[in-house]
């Protein structure tokens, strides 16, 4: 393997691959990230087992080859260097990786590219695209509500519906419970419902910041796997096994007491009384009085602790 890129765009890209290195594992190999040759470009790959991240980036290349380095050698090296041309070569007998760029020269001893873990191929079950705004807004009204705890490890994912033209995302702990429904760019052809980990989504969310293009999303039900492709970036995820709770008759369709507040004014309210909150009972009071006529209802946002005071 010979090859040539810019420092800023490797950098850029181990980056976004470095989030899916493991950090804790039984296999070594995990702790590495790949580096292969594809068609004109540097494909980079980490993976723990569960979630997958490839990149590709802008490359001159002489040579074919592939070879897995440590991640955060790599990345801490890239990352140190000048914003110029970073040559790459690959020794085959020895293993190493050579790098240069400007005076600065490292050689990295890898592992052979064949004993890193397959990267599974998604090219069955339901294939969509959406928005990415429309994505971005459907995770983050969702994946606060993730469980956090492995008790029950349907809650630590997000129960996705694809039906028709309707994404339906929902996530519940056991206290708190958020759905949120988005369009699909293309509909399905299949009603589909899969589990999605929590943590997937906060990656993809952050993959897709600065995508402008609709990100295509396959899913796998009965391999229980999902492929998110960005337009240099995919990322592969296993499922969560299980059968998400019913929700829809925990969601009341009626109501007696009902108020329109201000976004704003409402969340900095809550945000100044949860500083009381945190150090008692975690709890944070709302008492809604109705209005009349000539004056408009308010709500009362308070929060105690026994032993520092209270904010009301």
């Amino acid at each position: 393997m010979k090859l040539s890129c810019l420092q800023e765009n490797l950098n850029r890209g181990l980056s976004v691959v470095g989030r899916a290195v493991a950090i804790r594992t039984t296999l070594p190999i995990t702790n590495n990230v790949l580096l292969s040759t594809d068609q004109s470009r540097l494909k980079l790959v980490a993976t723990n087992l569960e979630m997958a991240i490839s990149c590709w980036i802008g490359a001159k290349v002489e040579a074919e080859g592939a070879i897995t380095v440590p991640s955060r050698l790599l990345t801490e090296f890239i990352n140190s260097l000048p914003s110029e041309k970073v040559d790459i070569s690959l020794s085959p007998e020895t293993k190493t990786l050579g790098l240069k760029c400007a005076r600065f020269e490292a050689r990295i001893s890898g592992v052979d590219a064949k004993d890193f873990p397959p990267i599974p191929k998604i090219d069955e079950g339901i294939t969509t695209r959406v928005e990415v705004d429309a994505l971005r807004q459907g995770i983050n009204h969702v994946i606060f509500a993730a469980a956090t705890e492995e008790s029950r490890p349907v809650l630590t994912g997000v129960d996705a519906q694809f039906d028709g033209d309707l994404l339906t995302l929902a996530a519940a702990d056991g206290f708190r419970l958020a759905v949120y429904k988005l369009p699909l760019a293309v509909p399905v052809t299949e009603k589909t419902e899969v589990i999605i980990p929590s943590r997937t989504l906060a990656e993809l969310n952050r993959l897709i910041a600065d995508e402008e293009e609709p990100i295509e999303i396959t899913v796998n039900p009965k391999k229980s796997q999902a492929l998110f492709r960005l337009k240099n970036i995919e990322l592969v995820s296993q499922l969560v096994q299980g059968t998400f709770p019913q929700y829809t008759q925990l969601i009341p369709q009626s109501s007696t007491t009902r108020a329109v507040v201000s976004v704003a004014e409402f969340l900095r309210a809550t945000k100044t009384a949860s500083i009381f909150a945190r150090d008692g009972s975690g709890i944070v009071r709302l008492v809604i009085a109705a209005g009349s006529e000539l004056t408009p209802g308010k709500i009362t946002v308070s929060a105690r602790s026994e032993e520092i005071g209270d904010d009301v």
